[in-house]
């Protein structure tokens, strides 16, 4: 088995500002071939995160979710931005797709529903998990799988005052 070292930290934002700021964070650390996993309920604002990810990652135009197309790609001024909705998808229909190609090229990718495909994401990813608290507030958790995405994780983490759960196996 191989070592793998994950870092966990969570808090709240308040407004939509706060979910921009984190998406903006984000996308400025990210490099080609980062995978951001990305969960939450119908509502929690994982569109709304990913566009916001998206403009800072010097996307033109609209992004929306690609829930009927499954994978849309974006000419980013920085990279290619991968953005894909697995939620209708089985464990085998995304293994038909050739995910690897998007996962380790030259961009970064955003798995919606990610944890449907778990074990097809690779092993140094970035999972966000967006839940809606009423009004504009949500939770944050993140969790690092990998020493550079731990890594981050702990970064943000320290940024935010919150303590991290880390765990090496």
């Amino acid at each position: 088995m191989v070592n793998e070292t994950e870092a966990r930290a969570a808090w709240e934002g308040h407004n939509e500002a706060d979910t921009i700021q984190l998406a903006q964070q984000l996308a400025a650390w990210v490099q080609p071939g980062t995978v951001l996993a990305l969960d939450g309920d119908l509502g929690a604002g994982k569109t709304r995160f990913s566009q916001a990810f998206a403009a800072a990652l010097g996307v033109p135009g609209i992004v929306n979710s690609p829930t009927f197309t499954i994978i849309k790609e974006y000419e980013g001024q920085q990279m290619p931005f991968y953005h894909m909705d697995v939620y209708r998808l089985s464990v085998d229909e995304a293994d038909d797709l050739g995910l690897d190609e998007y996962f380790f090229g030259e961009g970064v990718t955003i798995v919606e529903w990610a944890s449907l495909i778990e074990e097809l994401l690779p092993p140094e990813r970035l999972h966000v998990r967006l839940t809606h608290l009423g009004g504009e507030s949500r939770r944050y958790e993140l969790r690092g799988v990998g020493e550079r995405c731990a890594a981050f994780v702990r970064e943000l983490a320290a940024m935010h005052g919150e303590d991290v759960g880390e765990e090496r196996q």
